[in-house]
């Protein structure tokens, strides 16, 4: 895994929608890097430090949280969110 992202926001939760959201486009790759640590078999405490730039030691809470919901997220995006990324935009 790469350098932490820590210069975009992160909420604790991904916004709860059955719609793509702004949040969704923002973090796009934030939700790819955690699927690909997911397949990896990557430690979910590395990957919450790398990605989202928490100590799971100081806060695991809070860290299981974010990084079970956005990964949650990411899969939705896999499945269904990704469509609306595929549909035309209007200029």
């Amino acid at each position: 895994m790469d350098a932490p992202m820590t210069a975009i926001a992160f909420q604790d939760r991904p916004p709860e929608s059955d719609r793509l959201t702004a949040y969704d486009e923002s973090h796009l790759a934030a939700y790819i890097r955690l699927l690909d640590a997911d397949a990896e078999g990557a430690d979910w405490r590395e990957a919450v430090q790398i990605i989202f730039g928490l100590d799971p030691e100081r806060d695991p809470e809070r860290a299981r949280i974010m990084h079970q919901t956005h990964l949650a997220r990411a899969r939705w995006m896999t499945t269904t969110g990704y469509r609306e990324l595929l549909r035309p935009r209007a200029q």
